[in-house]
């Protein structure tokens, strides 16, 4: 599959639900959500079917997100059906890491490999704080289960905000130099509830490098780019075990290598996280399309890609995205 700007679109992040057992401050408020009921969010039989159709057009990679994807009953099935689509060659995903201790085991057993953990806090006052009620140690706990498992990469995915976790930058650092993880600092995007305060929040990935700099010699990896490490530019910590990454969405996007697709919890098919253009494909399937239809589908989302966001990160216009990160997928 090929966009306008002739961009390879080869990977669908899935978000299986709305639903979630955190309300992270920027992601998802703990008040005045409405959560869509059972009928509203697609069938596993359903997210098969746009996954499977989708391989054959050229899709090899698959990203499971929430809400929170483990709080979905079915999960591990649902897996293992994924994992029988001929032609899928990656399916990995992201987790809170709240139900990763319970769940790890069954995960790998599935066939998934890789995980994202998103942690946004190693201060067990500031995670509960933020999470508005999460349990640090549950996390801490989950990701110790997923490395003694056999998970790899194992990628902690750290959201940076200003005045929150900014003094935690050298802690977070210190997780890959002693463990093979990829931390990697994600700039904070206006989506839905961070966009009221987000011109305090902002904090450009340029200030965490200088200061993991000032500490550790940071090199840069260069050469032929894993698929896994998606947007991430990667280095090293001279003689540490792990790796840091940097996701820069706003200060220097990476929108012309751009090669993914998101489908929502509610059927939706969304060509870019920071444009509104959506095609309903719950509504498709729910009105007996054929698969050569949904192909079609599938298609003008991916000629609605956009050439690149439009978000201006300045002090007097900022464009914002009105969705939720819980309703559009992590």
């Amino acid at each position: 599959m090929r966009d306008k700007f002739e961009r390879e679109i080869n990977y669908l992040r899935v978000s299986i639900t709305d639903r979630c057992n955190l309300h992270c401050s920027y992601c998802r408020p703990k008040e005045g959500i409405s959560l869509k009921g059972h009928d509203d969010i697609l069938r596993y039989e359903e997210i098969i079917r746009i996954v499977s159709v989708a391989v054959k057009m050229g899709l090899i990679k698959v990203r499971l997100t929430g809400g929170e994807p483990l709080v979905r009953r079915g999960f591990i099935e649902f897996i293992a059906a994924l994992k029988g689509i001929n032609g899928l060659q990656d399916i990995s995903l992201t987790t809170n890491g709240i139900l990763l201790e319970e769940f790890a085991q069954d995960i790998f057993s599935a066939g998934i490999r890789r995980i994202n953990v998103s942690l946004d806090s190693l201060n067990k006052g500031k995670y509960f704080r933020v999470t508005n009620g999460g349990d640090l140690e549950a996390v801490l706990r989950g990701i110790t289960k997923a490395e003694e498992i056999g998970f790899s990469p194992i990628k902690i995915n750290t959201v940076a905000i200003k005045g929150f976790n900014d003094d935690e930058v050298l802690e977070f650092a210190q997780l890959a130099l002693n463990k093979p993880f990829q931390v990697r600092f994600i700039e904070l995007m206006p989506v839905g509830q961070a966009k009221s305060e987000y011109n305090n929040d902002y904090l450009p990935a340029t200030q965490l490098m200088q200061e993991i700099n000032s500490r550790y010699k940071l090199e840069k990896i260069t050469g032929k780019r894993n698929r896994s490490d998606g947007p991430a530019t990667i280095f090293r910590i001279k003689g540490g075990r792990g790796e840091i990454g940097f996701i820069n969405p706003i200060s220097d996007h990476f929108c012309a290598t751009c090669n993914r697709l998101r489908l929502t919890a509610d059927g939706k098919l969304r060509s870019c996280l920071l444009n509104e253009n959506e095609i309903d494909l719950k509504k498709a399937l729910r009105e007996n399309c054929s698969d050569a239809e949904l192909e079609g589908y599938i298609r003008e989302a991916v000629l609605l890609k956009p050439k690149q966001h439009d978000l201006a990160c300045t002090e007097t216009h900022l464009k914002k995205c009105h969705r939720n990160m819980s309703a559009i997928g992590g």
